[in-house]
């Protein structure tokens, strides 16, 4: 069965906002007399959801005080320092317009990832964007990937996620989808592969070929 609908991640895939995410995340520390994170630290928090993550790292904190002052930042200025990976909205395009049905679903909240998406004049590319509600509703990337494969009324053999960590190999293989790995973003080769990726790219520009591959 041929692909037909393509679900993509948002951070370490389409777009990289590292930069973002990481003093956003530092000024709620800060505000929280907890410790800064150095680069490699703030790596595992791109991705999987911060009411997970957080407590891991930091057993005890108040994890709904910290994600208001994260969101705080982030509202006014964290989600811009963000950019396009070079060739991401010229593979998107190529895609919409041979005929995928192509959807956003990222563990960023909705209405942040609406706001990215359209700041980057990409809106019209996309069926739809999707995301966790602020309530914490779809956090885990399998529940909102099950929830869009059902949406779309894709059948499981005829979509496929396309992200750069283990959590999107994850909600692929849960739903039983496809999943491609994409090594511009935040996870590494071993990652994607310890997951059990099915396909994983070095670049952009192999997207769509590998895409069309994949039966």
């Amino acid at each position: 069965m041929p692909v037909t609908t393509l679900f993509f991640d948002l951070d370490g895939t389409v777009s990289n906002n590292f930069q973002g995410i990481s003093r956003c995340l530092n000024y709620a520390l800060d505000e929280l007399g907890l410790r800064q994170l150095t680069d490699d630290e703030v790596l595992p928090f791109v991705g999987p959801p911060f009411r997970e993550s957080l407590p891991r790292v930091f057993p005890g904190i108040d994890t709904e005080a910290a994600l208001n002052l994260y969101r705080e930042r982030y509202e006014h200025s964290g989600w811009l320092e963000n950019s396009l990976y070079d060739g991401m909205a010229q593979a998107i395009r190529t895609l919409h317009l041979q005929g995928f049905t192509i959807a956003l679903c990222t563990s960023k909240p909705r209405i942040f990832a609406e706001r990215i998406i359209e700041h980057f004049d990409l809106v019209r590319y996309f069926d739809g964007i999707h995301g966790p509600e602020l309530d914490g509703r779809f956090d885990r990337k399998t529940d909102l990937l099950a929830h869009l494969v059902a949406h779309y009324k894709a059948a499981p053999a005829s979509a496929l996620m396309i992200g750069d960590r283990d959590k999107d190999v994850e909600a692929a293989l849960h739903v039983g989808a496809h999943s491609l790995g994409v090594l511009w973003g935040f996870g590494s080769r071993e990652e994607l592969a310890g997951a059990g990726a099915h396909h994983i790219v070095q670049r952009p520009d192999e997207l769509v070929h590998t895409i069309h591959s994949i039966a």
